[in-house]
């Protein structure tokens, strides 16, 4: 399993929620999902200059599906659509491969 930690700056919250309305029909369907998802009010470290105010994780079985993912032209739709206009800027924090734990 691979997964992400990723930070955004969230500008407009509810085309953000749209967003992720939109697309994790996309994101499920390609065996993914998301692991934590939080709203930030205060940032006390970072090695980004970009803002942050949402940290979340999201997972895939593996970087094919993940690249599939990125690269599905609905999910590009719908990032165009919503994602553009709901988000100031994105930090990659990290990608790692996440082994399965026996008791998730």
């Amino acid at each position: 399993m691979i997964e992400m930690l990723v930070g955004l700056n969230i500008t407009n919250d509810t085309e953000y929620t749209k967003y992720r309305e939109a697309m994790t029909p996309i994101l499920k369907s390609m065996g993914g999902g998301f692991g934590y998802d939080f709203k930030i009010a205060e940032v006390l470290k970072s090695e980004s200059v970009n803002k942050i105010n949402r940290v979340f994780t999201i997972f895939f079985p593996n970087e094919e599906k993940m690249n599939s993912f990125f690269s599905d032209s609905n999910y590009l739709k719908i990032k165009e659509q919503f994602f553009a206009n709901s988000v100031g800027e994105t930090t990659i924090i990290s990608t790692y491969e996440k082994s399965k734990l026996s008791n998730d």
